[in-house]
């Protein structure tokens, strides 16, 4: 694999949009194309998903004006209708909405994703240590791209994600990382509010670990999710999120120096209930292995984290997840990509594809993530 486009905006919200969904094109295209597909193996129409998606948008417009500039730039640049970029950018919401509403949500919905976080006094170089596998649905692997956005309204950031979507995987200048895991209870698909990937986008304008978790808290989620957030100084964090507002922001300390999470809360709700057992059922292995991989004691490294995401207990769920050929084609997921990312040295450690079959390399941004990267030119450099 030649490896993900690698895409840099900057300007205005609308313009660096407009710049993503330009040169980006190609990707859009195949996202809108699949997520068309997915959301029919749901009997969901693309015209219901636009329906679906509407009411989302005020709630943007609201509270984050410039993120709605960047969704309508993205829409002028690729030359897809506003209205389908939002309904890009409120998948999850789509996808979930056909779950829960079943009368018995039956077949497992997939595999999702693992991630950790080691804070300093536990790794071998005493630096803070952020990752994940990310696994979605296959035909993200054509649709994904590193996109690197230069700002002068706020940090720079760098974030893997599926073209046309505003934020996934992000290690910004403030030296905040965050990886995150889907999470979903009876109450998801049917909450009003800010979409997960647009609260994605919007966290990274954090310059803390508790920046974000006051943003989670201060607006309307219209979905359940969990943010693994670390920070150059040490700071790591999970923070499991129900929809709604601060009632439903559950913050999980770390233990040992290190946190763990794949797809399922480990904190009581405050309504509704989980539905991992039913629509992520390979969670509980997964977060198994993790917590086994990393131990208690110090010492942890790329090397032993690198193997930790490779596992295949459990195969096809497994931490390194594969395509199960007992689900239709439109509905089968695998490990997308797999990241470690040193955070304090604004290094990430990245697997474009399966970490058993793809090669792991390190791109060092270094000059465009640096406490001084406002106006950084330099394009982040291969470290093999």
């Amino acid at each position: 694999m030649a490896g993900y486009p690698r895409i840099r905006v900057g300007g205005t919200p609308f313009e660096r949009g407009r710049q993503y969904g330009e040169q980006a094109s190609q990707q859009v295209a195949h996202s809108r194309r699949g997520y068309e597909e997915s959301f029919a193996q749901k009997g969901i129409s693309w015209q219901a998903a636009l329906e679906q998606a509407a009411p989302h948008g005020d709630a943007i417009r609201a509270s984050f004006p410039e993120i709605w500039q960047e969704i309508e730039g993205i829409a002028a640049g690729s030359g897809w209708p506003v209205a389908d970029i939002l309904a890009l950018n409120c998948r999850t919401e789509i996808l979930w909405s056909a779950y829960t509403a079943a009368a018995a949500p039956g077949a497992s919905a997939g595999s999702e994703c693992s991630s950790f976080a080691v804070a300093p006094s536990h790794t071998r170089d005493g630096n803070t240590l952020l990752g994940q596998n990310w696994d979605w649905l296959v035909h993200a692997f054509e649709s994904v791209v590193v996109l690197e956005v230069e700002r002068e309204d706020g940090p720079n950031y760098v974030t893997i994600v599926e073209a046309g979507l505003l934020g996934k995987t992000m290690l910004n200048s403030a030296g905040l990382g965050m990886c995150v895991n889907t999470l979903v209870t009876t109450r998801d698909g049917h909450a009003p509010g800010i979409p997960f990937h647009v609260m994605l986008r919007a966290l990274a304008d954090a310059e803390h670990v508790f920046d974000a978790v006051e943003m989670l808290a201060a607006h309307q989620r219209a979905s359940s999710g969990n943010y693994v957030l670390a920070s150059a100084d040490g700071a790591i964090l999970n923070v499991e999120v129900e929809p709604g507002g601060p009632e439903g922001v559950h913050p999980v300390l770390q233990v040992h120096g290190r946190t763990a999470h794949t797809n399922h809360f480990l904190s009581a709700l405050h309504s509704g209930s989980d539905l991992a057992p039913l629509a992520m059922s390979d969670s509980y292995v997964r977060l198994a292995r993790l917590h086994q991989s990393l131990g208690e004691s110090g010492g942890v490294g790329v090397h032993e984290l690198e193997a930790a995401l490779k596992d295949h207990s459990d195969f096809p769920g497994s931490i390194c997840c594969h395509p199960d050929p007992r689900s239709p084609a439109p509905s089968q997921w695998a490990s997308i990509m797999s990241v470690i990312m040193d955070v304090g040295a604004r290094t990430l450690h990245l697997a474009e594809g399966n970490p058993c079959s793809t090669e792991r390399r390190t791109w060092d941004y270094s000059d465009f993530l640096g406490e001084a990267a406002g106006g950084a030119q330099h394009p982040p450099r291969v470290a093999s």
